[in-house]
């Protein structure tokens, strides 16, 4: 069997309704990423498994929740000396490279390990004239940094061994905050007005007290954010909308500049004819909130954060224009491309390869529910408790545990909440926006029980220790 080249290209904060294969273009046009889709699958229940940057990328390269490959918050470091599905591709005669952001940590064993060629991003990286880093060290670059990485994976691309087959990851930094766009779309969306979410005036009365207490509404942009200060004499309303004006297009500009780089990618495979041999796949390390409860950024377990865009093409294995609806993680990345490269899965390995799924031949036994876990319990910059739950395809059971776990979590050592958890359940066939919280109401009361048991079940399944404590009896 031929061995495929697997072209990875991921985003940062990219909410699947910023995409208009997914949404029509409500809010914008991404014809590229479309692109994508139209020669194979958009998927639509793919999700993380802790809406943050760092652990994201950690269990999309190794595999495993967060706490197995040790990458639980910002602050923790990747320890490079694991297994990871780059190594294992590299071991298998692959030619592999990362390119972009990285946000797993620098020095020691923290660099990227299993890529051939290697030059990422420092932390979260500019938007202008961004430094890099590679083997040799430290480096800048003039330009914008979504057409640099472009440029660079291009390059990489062209002058790699064709002998071989390829991993390219190409990782964007875009469209994170603080919305910086590229010259070419900096007036785009100047005169429009981009519709506002249906949920945009979500006073949270109907969720748990840790949605009240998130630091992350229209209220929270800064003046950065913003560009710069709220024009004087707009009544509340008219400034609640300007901010969203103001954020939204930012973001949309930032995203129009990544729906750029995709073409120019899928340009390149199409003229060297490898794109019937390639998997090309875009996603993002998690969702975004666009506006959407009155929020932006990401970490809760609500969908809008919880769902990661996913659309992979792979001509003559995935049927062009199909859309799946089966519940994918984003630790069954490395075990499909394993799968894909006729390697053997590793059992330390938590994630299953989807590729049957994503080809249309969902397996009988394929997973029913998902479990989640948020770390970063109250940190400073917004406010988000620490949770866990579980989502099936008929509804989402969160728990924000705040102290009643004995966690020795860093964010959760100051003021920690009440010593009784919180919880919240969601019926999505009812709410798919997620506005009420119906846990205590008593028509879902043998539902409770019954999520209940399947999450702690998860917990223990995934080997993490709230299994373990009095909630779960």
């Amino acid at each position: 069997m031929k061995q495929p080249n697997i072209l990875f290209i991921m985003s940062d904060d990219h909410a699947a309704h910023a995409i208009s294969a997914y949404t029509g273009g409500r809010i914008n046009q991404t014809p590229n990423i479309d692109r994508i889709a139209k020669a194979g699958v958009r998927a639509n229940n793919v999700y993380c498994t802790n809406s943050i940057c760092a652990p994201s990328r950690a269990a999309i390269l190794s595999g495993t929740y967060n706490h197995i490959n040790g990458v639980r918050t910002l602050s923790d470091r990747f320890d490079g000396s694991q297994d990871t599905v780059a190594k294992r591709l590299q071991d298998s005669g692959y030619q592999t490279a990362i390119i972009g952001k990285w946000h797993l940590g620098h020095g020691d064993e923290a660099d990227p390990t299993g890529f051939d060629h290697w030059c990422v991003l420092p932390g979260q990286g500019n938007y202008y004239d961004p430094h890099f880093i590679n083997k040799d060290g430290k480096f800048q670059v003039e330009g914008y940094c979504t057409d640099i990485i472009t440029n660079m994976t291009l390059d990489w691309l062209k002058n790699r061994d064709t002998d071989k087959p390829f991993c390219m990851m190409c990782h964007h930094k875009a469209p994170h905050r603080p919305w910086e766009p590229g010259p070419k779309y900096k007036d785009l969306y100047e005169d429009v007005d981009i519709p506002i979410p249906e949920t945009f005036h979500d006073d949270h009365s109907h969720h748990a007290q840790a949605a009240r207490e998130a630091k992350m509404t229209m209220w929270h942009l800064t003046v950065r954010d913003l560009k710069g200060p709220v024009p004087e004499g707009l009544s509340k309303e008219e400034e609640h909308h300007w901010r969203y004006q103001r954020y939204i297009k930012d973001y949309l500009r930032c995203v129009a500049s990544i729906d750029d780089s995709v073409g120019e990618l899928l340009d390149y495979l199409e003229a060297e004819n490898l794109f019937d041999d390639t998997i090309v796949i875009y996603t993002s390390d998690q969702g975004f909130f666009l506006g959407d409860h009155n929020w932006f950024d990401k970490r809760f377990m609500y969908e809008e954060s919880l769902r990661m865009p996913f659309v992979m093409s792979y001509p003559n294995h995935i049927p062009a224009g199909s859309v799946n609806n089966d519940i994918v993680l984003n630790i069954d990345f490395p075990a499909m491309f394993m799968d894909y490269a006729g390697l053997e899965v590793p059992e330390a390995w938590q994630g299953e390869s989807c590729r049957a799924t994503l080809e249309g031949n969902t397996p009988d036994d394929w997973r029913k529910a998902m479990y989640y876990r948020y770390w970063m319990h109250k940190d400073g910059a917004h406010n988000v408790w620490a949770h866990f739950g579980i989502r099936t395809h008929d509804y989402k059971l969160i728990c924000y545990y705040a102290d009643a776990l004995d966690t020795d979590d860093r964010w959760a050592e100051n003021d920690r909440g009440p010593e009784e958890p919180e919880w919240e359940l969601f019926d999505l066939k009812k709410d798919p926006d997620e506005m009420i919280s119906v846990y205590d109401d008593v028509d879902y009361e043998d539902v409770v029980p019954n999520l209940k048991k399947k999450l702690f079940a998860l917990q223990a399944y995934y080997q993490d220790e709230a299994y373990d404590h009095p909630l779960a009896k």
